[in-house]
């Protein structure tokens, strides 16, 4: 009985020693934040470059378009050109241009409906865009705590380090992503330990397989 009580303290001692209470704060990393601002920056910029086209570049060269086909077809009616192909046209509409300050190139034809298309498309990519940034702006919110002998996730969920079993790996190479293996009400269970997303999610790896190991051990 005294050989078993001081075999219980000497682990209890052991055990306070090597896991210490853990006091971990996994908040959104850097480099997840960059990634996510560039890929806002990237679709907000298509969207301005399409609302752009829809109410500046492409109603502008339609009306080009339509003083270029007047001389086509004034040219192609008297029979001074014999197809849209002819040169004549295209010194004409030279001319035209320089006299104007237009661009020396044939505008292509703008019709309402492809205008119309890119200035939908545009707003759709804001309103995408404005969606992420909200997303990236809750995703903010979030984060992975450690606090004693708890992991609580991102969603409140509430786990002992102690009832971790496992350590998923296959995903950490490659995108920095771990899940913790419990046991919960008989079932087993898995957190998502996002290291590249949570900054510190390692330390609670790390401190979660040592745990294991240990038991093992014993």
């Amino acid at each position: 009985m005294v050989l078993e009580t001081e075999i219980l303290i000497g682990m209890e001692a052991l055990s306070v020693h090597t896991f210490p209470p853990m006091d971990v704060d996994a908040r959104i990393s850097k480099e997840w934040r960059r990634r996510m601002l560039f890929m806002l920056f990237m679709i907000s910029g298509i969207g301005a470059w399409f609302l752009y086209d829809g109410y500046v570049v492409w109603p502008t060269e339609g009306a080009r378009y339509v003083e270029f086909a007047e001389i086509r077809d004034g040219l192609l009616e008297s029979g001074k050109a014999n197809d849209e192909e002819s040169p004549e046209i295209q010194l004409a509409w030279e001319r035209h241009a320089q006299e104007l300050g237009y661009k020396r190139d044939i505008p292509k034809e703008r019709t309402d409906s492809s205008i119309r298309e890119q200035r939908v498309i545009g707003w759709g990519m804001i309103a995408g865009a404005t969606a992420f940034a909200l997303w990236i702006a809750w995703n903010h919110k979030l984060r992975v705590r450690a606090e004693g002998d708890v992991v609580i996730g991102t969603s409140g969920q509430r786990v002992e380090l102690d009832s971790i079993i496992a350590i998923d790996r296959k995903k950490w190479e490659k995108k920095g992503i771990a899940y913790a293996i419990y046991e919960a009400d008989g079932k087993e269970r898995r957190l998502c330990l996002d290291d590249h997303k949570f900054a510190g999610c390692e330390a609670i790896i790390l401190e979660a397989e040592r745990r294991i190991e240990a038991r093992q051990e014993a």
